[in-house]
């Protein structure tokens, strides 16, 4: 890679970890910037998964309070969280070059839109939590979630929409303890995968550490914008992107 390629992913994953503290949907920065910047797709991916690993591990140590009152459900959905988040990864290193290029349109797009329905699905949640329906058991939502986890190792982009729908069909906490669940189930498998990907031979390492150094400062700065940028107009600029870089890989083919 030469110098402006850097520049190129070392700015995407600052822009990632950015958006990431305050909207999500930071990978639709970060991966396709990876792919600009000359890395096969499938490396690109994984390199992505590793270097955005601290991002999550920070969110989900700001939410430890509301998650040590969940600890019954954390028994049930990290295991599975685990298990889906090595399989996704073992199905991304065993998915061709050439297939994974042609999902790449079709995945962006799903994340773009899985992003955009965030607030449909946060409206729902609430709307739920006032009705009171009974709560369900932890391992009945094993199951969902150990399917989400599958998705999130194989891409990831969109994980934290589909996990907190998932935990709202068989939970009735309220949004916040749920957002805290989310955090910690989306860190287990994007751990799960990462480690599973050390072993891979395909992590560019020197992008991965400058990308994972750049996501921490960029998620610390968006951190101190907390309160001043709305996280639903972000949201909206993400998926515009998205769905910008999903048509262009769509013409390219």
């Amino acid at each position: 890679m030469q110098w402006q390629q850097y520049l190129l992913v070392i700015f995407a994953a600052a822009a990632a970890g950015f958006v990431n503290a305050l909207a999500g949907g930071g990978t639709l920065i970060s991966f396709p910037a990876l792919v600009a910047a000359g890395l096969p797709a499938v490396a690109a991916n994984i390199t992505n998964t590793i270097a955005l690993c601290p991002g999550y591990l920070g969110g989900t140590l700001a939410q430890w309070k509301d998650l040590r009152e969940q600890k019954q459900k954390l028994y049930y959905y990290l295991p599975a969280a685990a298990v889906g988040g090595v399989l996704g990864g073992v199905l991304l290193v065993n998915t061709g070059e050439k297939l994974f290029r042609s999902l790449i349109p079709f995945l962006i797009l799903l994340a773009s839109l899985l992003l955009a329905s965030s607030d449909i699905v946060r409206g729902w949640l609430n709307r739920k939590k006032r009705e009171g329906e009974p709560e369900k058991p932890g391992i009945l939502g094993s199951i969902p979630v150990g399917i989400a986890a599958i998705y999130g190792g194989y891409f990831g982009a969109g994980l934290s929409v589909i996990v907190l729908a998932v935990l709202g069909i068989t939970s009735s906490e309220s949004l916040t303890k749920l957002n805290a669940v989310k955090q910690s189930i989306s860190l287990v498998v994007n751990v799960a995968a990462a480690i599973f990907f050390l072993f891979s031979g395909q992590v560019n390492w020197p992008v991965a550490i400058l990308m994972a150094v750049a996501a921490l400062l960029g998620g610390m700065l968006g951190g101190r914008f907390a309160g001043q940028i709305k996280p639903a107009t972000l949201r909206w600029i993400i998926v515009v992107i998205g769905v910008v870089v999903s048509i262009i890989y769509f013409i390219r083919g």
